[in-house]
C-alpha cells in the first residue's frame, strides 16, 4: 500500500478495503490529505503510508460526511491538525454520528465482522473548518480550493482543486470503481453539480475519485451523461406516474443500483428529501 504520484507533488493511494482513493497534496509548510478511511486501524496505516512520503503537518479535508471517508479523522488529527469538510458534512458527523455509526456497524456485522467492530470503536469526529461554497486553505507556497457546487452524492460534497498541477480530487461525485452510490444521493441535482466540475477542467485534468483509479475528463462527461439520463427518465416516469421498478428497469446502471436511485429521485419530486 503505497501513493502513487499523479501530479506534481499530488499523490493518491488505493486502499483495499473498499478501494478508496485518498490523495495527498504537499506544500512548502504542510500537506493535505483528503479523505481519512473508515477506522482507527486504517487510519494508522495511512499515516505510516503519508509519513514515507512527507514528514509534514498535516491538514485534512472530508470530501462528505461517510464513513470510509472521515472516520480515520481522530488520528489523523491528533495533536489538533485542522479538518476541513462541507458544512452539512459537518452537521451529519456531530448530530447523527452514533446513529450513523450502529447503522454501519449493524451493516457490515454479517459479511464483515472484523470491519464492523472496527467501525463500533471509532470516535466520530466532524471536520472543525467549515465551507459553504468555498474556501481557499494555504500550505506554504501552494493554495488548494475546496469547492461545493451543490447536492449529488450526498448534500455535502466538496471538489478539491488542486490548480497548479491540474488535479482534480471529487470523492464520490465521480466513482471509477463501480456505479455512483445513491443512498443519501440527490439523483436530479447531481447532474448539474457534476457539470459544474466539468467546467474546472481541461483535457489534461486528472480526476481523483473517491473509489477506483484516477480517470480523465473523458469519464467524468460519460458519468455525467448517464446520470442526466437517469434524472430524466425519473421526471417523465413521476409525470406519468410510474412504479419505480419500472423507472429503475430503463435506468442505465444496474437494477438494484437503479432502484435506489429512483426511489431517492422521487422523493425530491415528492419534497420528503
Amino acid at each position: 500500500m503505497s501513493f502513487v504520484e499523479v501530479g506534481p507533488a499530488v499523490f493518491v493511494l488505493r486502499y483495499p478495503v473498499l478501494d478508496v482513493s485518498v490523495t495527498l497534496v504537499l506544500g512548502e509548510t504542510s500537506a493535505a490529505v483528503v479523505d481519512t478511511l473508515s477506522s482507527d486501524r486504517q487510519a494508522r496505516e495511512l499515516r505510516d503510508a503519508i509519513r514515507t512520503v512527507t514528514p509534514l503537518p498535516l491538514i485534512l479535508v472530508n470530501t462528505h460526511h461517510h464513513f470510509d471517508h472521515s472516520y480515520g479523522n481522530t488520528i489523523l488529527a491528533e495533536g489538533g491538525r485542522p479538518i476541513w469538510g462541507h458544512e452539512a458534512a459537518a452537521r451529519t458527523l456531530r448530530e447523527d454520528g452514533e446513529q450513523d455509526q450502529r447503522h454501519w456497524y449493524e451493516t457490515f456485522k454479517p459479511t464483515h465482522p472484523d470491519l464492523a467492530e472496527e467501525l463500533a470503536a471509532v470516535t466520530v469526529t466532524p471536520p472543525d473548518h467549515t465551507v459553504h461554497r468555498q474556501a481557499t486553505v494555504d500550505l506554504g507556497g501552494r493554495v488548494i480550493e475546496l469547492l461545493h457546487f451543490g447536492r449529488g452524492h450526498t448534500d455535502g460534497d466538496i471538489v478539491v482543486s488542486v490548480a497548479d498541477a491540474s488535479v482534480l480530487v471529487a470523492g464520490d461525485l465521480v466513482e471509477s470503481s463501480g456505479p455512483p452510490s445513491f443512498g443519501d444521493a440527490y439523483p436530479l441535482e447531481w447532474p448539474e453539480t457534476l457539470d459544474a466540475l466539468l467546467h474546472l477542467t481541461t483535457p489534461a485534468t486528472v480526476v481523483v475519485p473517491g473509489h477506483g483509479p484516477a480517470v480523465g475528463v473523458d469519464f467524468v462527461r460519460a458519468q455525467h451523461d448517464e446520470l442526466t439520463e437517469l434524472a430524466w427518465l425519473i421526471r417523465e416516469g413521476h409525470a406519468d406516474g410510474a412504479p419505480a421498478e419500472a423507472i429503475a428497469a430503463k435506468a442505465p446502471f444496474d437494477p438494484p443500483t437503479a432502484l435506489t436511485a429512483v426511489r431517492r429521485g422521487l422523493a425530491e419530486l415528492d419534497g420528503r428529501i
